[in-house]
């Protein structure tokens, strides 16, 4: 199951995460806006909910949010190696 979750989820994000070498210092963004996903993950952290978050920012929805996750959840896993 978390094989199929996991393919799922990485589709999902590399529709809505692009690089761009000239934005934001070619940080993954969301969208081709200048908001990174350091920035979503840094407002989470934070304790901002995801409720807050599209409060504040109007033009991100909430599968931005959970995009920005899913590439750092993957981002992780290929710089750990875990097969997990």
């Amino acid at each position: 199951m978390g094989g199929r979750l996991a393919s799922a989820t990485a589709m999902n994000y590399r529709q809505i995460i692009t690089i761009e070498p000239g934005k934001r210092g070619g940080r993954p963004c969301i969208r081709g806006m200048r908001i990174s996903v350091y920035d979503i993950l840094g407002w989470l952290a934070a304790g901002m909910s995801n409720e807050q978050i599209t409060a504040e920012y109007p033009e991100l929805k909430p599968e931005d949010i959970r995009a920005a996750l899913a590439y750092s959840a993957d981002r992780e896993h290929s710089l750990t190696g875990s097969s997990v």
